[in-house]
């Protein structure tokens, strides 16, 4: 069983899908720390309802950026996290974090990479970005966390059409039902199951041997 900490800033959706997918005994897993950017983030109360701990880390307690990143990273040490997840946070941590947990960091991204990401991509801006442009398919990407924003190994990609009638919001809930809370449990999962290799900058994923 693997130890799952969680980055968040605000509402928790795609945490409550993983929390959701462990509960269901698809994820041998168990999420045992949640850490807040900001204070009042729903995602803290999601947690705290099922006895996991929680914590604010506001990078503005902190001298500098290094300074934050080494806290967060120590945090998750301590408790012998064995992955941790992006779940609605909104900061981009550093190198030296990145590193500490490389290969062991996993966010979710509401588009499907290298399309609408980067610097600047997040939230309702991916949509509004995708309505703009009138692509007809959009869709979310799991990927592992580097140090250059939204850029790290693909592990799983899902499509979801664009209608002639989407606002952003009804864009983003349709992305969120139909791909978000599909796609990143199923990577949890398959990170449990040690089933992700990384070669050359791609993921492969492994087959499940069959039992003779």
């Amino acid at each position: 069983m693997i130890r799952i900490g969680a980055l968040v800033s605000g509402g928790g959706t795609n945490l409550q899908a993983i929390l959701d997918s462990i509960d269901k005994g698809d994820i041998d897993g168990q999420v045992t720390t949640v850490v807040s950017s900001k204070d009042g983030a729903y995602a803290l109360e999601r947690a705290a309802s099922r006895g996991i701990e929680t914590a604010v880390m506001r990078k503005s307690d902190y001298d500098s950026p290094e300074a934050y990143d080494k806290a967060l990273a120590d945090h998750f040490e301590k408790r012998n996290i064995d992955l941790v997840v992006y779940a609605g946070f909104m900061l981009i941590l550093g190198k030296d974090f990145v590193d500490r947990f490389k290969n062991r960091m996993i966010n979710i991204h509401p588009a499907l990479i290298p399309s609408f990401c980067g610097k600047g991509y997040y939230g309702l801006h991916v949509h509004e970005a995708v309505l703009k442009k009138g692509v007809k398919i959009t869709g979310a990407t799991v990927h592992f966390v580097t140090a250059e924003c939204d850029a790290g190994p693909i592990i799983l990609q899902k499509a979801v059409e664009v209608k002639d009638d989407d606002t952003p919001e009804t864009l983003q809930r349709r992305v969120m039902e139909q791909a978000e809370w599909v796609i990143y449990p199923e990577a949890v999962k398959l990170f449990a199951q040690g089933r992700l290799e990384i070669t050359d900058g791609k993921v492969r994923i492994k087959k499940v041997e069959k039992e003779n």
